[in-house]
């Protein structure tokens, strides 16, 4: 006597694929969503430490914005971009400050890269990071020109999405697909087509940053009232790299802001 089981219908019609995609995709927003809350308590700290141990004559602020050069897998997939900064610091003496930043890094692929492939065509990503970096002030001015170097560490948010949908068996892995952590997409699995989805996917890294630029003051002491004599336009370029378990994101943003 044969005995037939039947399969549950969830099975059935590639339900399979679905339910076992669920858990990975709550657990990866659980996941995100607890990163970015620490990214965001990171730079309330600093803030609010320094605002407890020195007096408001003691801080600093900037915001600027301006384009973004990539390099190396930025370069290839997403080319050059816009991207903006903000940041609040501590004047510890006339050449040397400390201060705590946030940067927005767009990260919109190539239109060429879009248009090349289907699954790319709504596709969206940016880096958001915030670092804790020194300053060191270049001692001599030339009139109203000053220059600086800086140096931090932070941490990187990098997002990439497209609006989710299904990639079946034997679809030509494409290099663009990176940054959402796919399988090799080809491959047979227990006797099953190695299909997933792709929808969006986050990833938080240690890095570095390092640069300089050059400040034209505004004011005079005597022109302007007490908050506003150190206020200055800034023209700075930065090189920062991230290290996701992907690999490097490197970026090159060149702001041009407002320092007081």
């Amino acid at each position: 006597m044969r005995i037939q089981v039947k399969k549950p219908r969830s099975w059935q019609n590639g339900g399979w694929q679905k339910m076992a995609s669920r858990p990975r995709l709550y657990e990866n927003r659980r996941w995100r969503l607890s990163n970015r809350i620490l990214l965001l308590v990171f730079f309330c700290g600093l803030v609010a430490s320094a605002s407890a141990q020195l007096n408001f004559d003691h801080l600093t602020f900037n915001a600027g914005g301006g384009l973004g050069l990539g390099r190396d897998t930025v370069s290839a997939l997403v080319g050059n971009s816009a991207q903006v900064e903000a940041g609040a610091g501590i004047k510890l003496n006339r050449l040397f400050s400390v201060d705590a930043e946030y940067m927005y890094y767009n990260l919109g692929f190539k239109q060429t890269l879009k248009d090349n492939d289907q699954l790319l065509a709504g596709q969206k990503g940016h880096m958001q990071s915030i670092s804790l970096d020194g300053i060191v002030n270049v001692p001599k001015h030339i009139g109203k020109f000053g220059a600086y170097g800086i140096f931090g560490i932070g941490f990187y948010d990098r997002t990439v999405s497209v609006p989710r949908q299904f990639i079946a068996a034997g679809t030509q892995y494409n290099p663009a697909y990176l940054w959402w952590d796919l399988t090799t997409i080809n491959n047979i699995l227990n006797g099953n087509y190695n299909a997933q989805y792709i929808s969006s996917n986050s990833k938080v890294a240690g890095g570095f940053n390092y640069g300089g630029g050059v400040t034209y003051r505004l004011y005079h002491h005597s022109e302007a009232a007490s908050n506003l004599h150190n206020a200055k336009l800034y023209l700075e370029w930065r090189y920062h790299r991230a290290y996701q378990s992907d690999g490097k994101t490197i970026v090159m943003p060149i702001t041009v802001g407002f320092r007081w």
